[in-house]
Parts: structure tokens; sequence; C-alpha cells
């Protein structure tokens, strides 16, 4: 009889499909509704191996956050002294992964407390503004973490902003651009040098 032949699993790249379908259900779902089975199913993977691998639900969705933070960060360093050029660049990555607004509104409304990396992470940037600021480079008439919230919020406003006010416009590439200007400019008044 013969053996029945079995190919060799490769683990990181399991991993990595189930990572990025858990993104897209997350994105989509949510924690709360988000499914262990429709996770397994689009990354072609016994649902199994995603407990193997990360534990549960609650564990994918931390390590599906925590590599969103990883890669903006990777992609959008922060540039303390010129925040309106970060603010451009957080638009331009958020507008070329939608998913990682819909994954920050998810963890706000499901994940009240931050894990210790992402507080850490936002421990740094706020420090690395307020040292720009008492080097007379930021505005600061503003503490260093309320100046790095609104030039947070303000870059993801119209890709996460209010349906009804986007109604007003299309999303054309001339308006998308047309935004992303009149946002840097907003940024750079209220961040410059006071």
């Amino acid at each position: 009889m013969p053996e029945s032949i079995r190919r060799p699993r490769d683990a990181q790249a399991t991993k990595a499909l189930l990572l990025k379908a858990a993104t897209a259900e997350f994105a989509e779902y949510g924690l709360a509704g988000a499914r262990i089975d429709r996770i397994a199913e689009r990354a072609g993977a016994n649902k199994r191996l995603i407990y193997v691998y990360f534990g549960d639900k609650d564990k994918l969705f931390d390590a599906v956050l925590q590599r969103q933070i990883d890669a903006v960060a990777e992609n959008v360093p922060l540039t303390p002294d010129d925040l309106a050029a970060f603010a451009g660049a957080r638009f331009d990555y958020v507008l070329a992964n939608p998913e990682t607004a819909r994954l920050n509104a998810w963890r706000t409304f499901e994940r009240a407390t931050p894990s210790e990396a992402e507080r850490e992470s936002y421990e740094i940037k706020v420090q690395a503004i307020a040292e720009a600021q008492r080097a007379g480079k930021v505005n600061g008439t503003i503490p260093a973490i309320d100046l790095f919230a609104m030039v947070l919020r303000i870059s993801e406003s119209w890709l996460s902003g209010a349906p009804g006010l986007k109604a007003l416009a299309e999303d054309t590439p001339a308006r998308l651009r047309e935004h992303r200007e009149a946002m840097v400019e907003a940024v750079r008044s209220f961040t410059a040098p006071r």
C-alpha cells in the first residue's frame, strides 16, 4: 500500500495568509462580527491553525492590530518637525490601505485599552513632538499629545469622516488631491512654530 504523500507545511506562509484574511475580515466586521470559519476559508487554511498559531480570535485580532501599527510606522515615519508632511504621508497611506482606518475604528469601539506596544509607539511619537516643540520647530502652545491627536484625526478625516459631508463631493482623484492639499495646509497652519 502506498504511503500517503504529505507536502511540508510552511508555517510562516500560512500565518501570513491567515493575517491577511483576518485583516480583511476584521476590517469588514470588527472583532465581534468576525468569524473564524470565514477567516480560514479566505486564507485557504484549516481553522484549527488559527488556534495553533494565534490562540484564539482575540489574540488574532491583537496580531492584526500590531501588524497594522508596524506597517504604518514603517511606511509613514513621524517627522516631528514637519507634521504637515507626516499628515500628507499618512493620508496617502490610509487612502492606499483603507483597511487601516476601518481597523482603527473597530479598535476604538471594541478595545478601549491599547496594547503595551501601541501605547509605547504613541509615547515615543509624543515625546519626539515635545522635543521639536522645545527646539522651537513646532507650535509649543498646544500640548504635544493634543497636537499629535489633531494631526492623526485630520489626516484621516476625509477618508473616515462624515458620509453626509462626503456625499457633497465625489471621491475623484482631483477631489482627493484638493482635500489632501487643504488638509496639509491646515496642519501646517496650526503646527507652525509660535
